[in-house]
């Protein structure tokens, strides 16, 4: 008899095995056209997945994502998972990751039906972009947030603030994060006179 799975959080980051054209050409703006990106040294683009309910162990959920082209093509992608909370490998002191979700809804049922169809068990998918952004030295939330949020031709790229929520972290990813909009991001994204 197979044991039960656990209810818990997985987090899935993919990404373009090739140089991603999106990221190459928002690196190339923030570095020419936006205030906050001068002091940029890289910029990477990723999809993410963050899966809650009955999961197996990460290498199990890592065969299943492997199987279904419902999150990841393994032909032109690499997939990662997270299972515990903690420093991703892509981030380190001059880092700041910024997740970018669409408003109306980061819920994917296609997906979640598959899972249901494959294991038996019911779980919640939902998916958000995540931008890397290294910078040359140190720089505070202030200019990350400068470069994330688009204000107008030359201030933010990264994210609409009319049909898209965001929150920005540093090393430490949170898990889950999707679905928790910190309190300072979350009054940042309110727009003004309604707060």
């Amino acid at each position: 008899m197979t044991p039960r799975a656990t209810s818990r959080i997985a987090q899935a980051f993919v990404e373009l095995k090739s140089e991603d054209p999106e990221a190459v050409s928002a690196f190339e703006i923030a570095r020419t056209r936006v205030a906050g990106g001068r002091r940029l040294r890289s910029l990477r683009r990723m999809r993410l997945f963050e899966l809650s309910g009955p999961l197996p162990a990460a290498a199990k959920v890592a065969d299943l994502l492997h199987r279904s082209t419902q999150f990841y093509n393994p032909h032109k992608e690499v997939c990662t998972i997270r299972m515990r909370a903690g420093t991703l490998p892509v981030t380190d002191e001059s880092t700041w990751v910024a997740l970018v979700a669409d408003r109306e809804g980061s819920r994917r049922g296609a997906a979640e039906r598959w899972w249901q169809h494959e294991t038996g068990e019911a779980i919640e998918v939902e998916e958000a972009v995540v931008w890397v952004m290294a910078f040359d030295a140190d720089v505070d939330r202030a200019a990350a947030e400068e470069l994330t949020v688009l204000r107008d031709r030359h201030h933010g790229l990264l994210c609409n603030p009319h049909a898209q929520r965001w929150s920005l972290a540093g090393a430490d990813v949170p898990l889950p994060w999707i679905r928790v909009e910190p309190r300072s991001d979350a009054a940042r994204n309110t727009p003004r006179g309604k707060a």
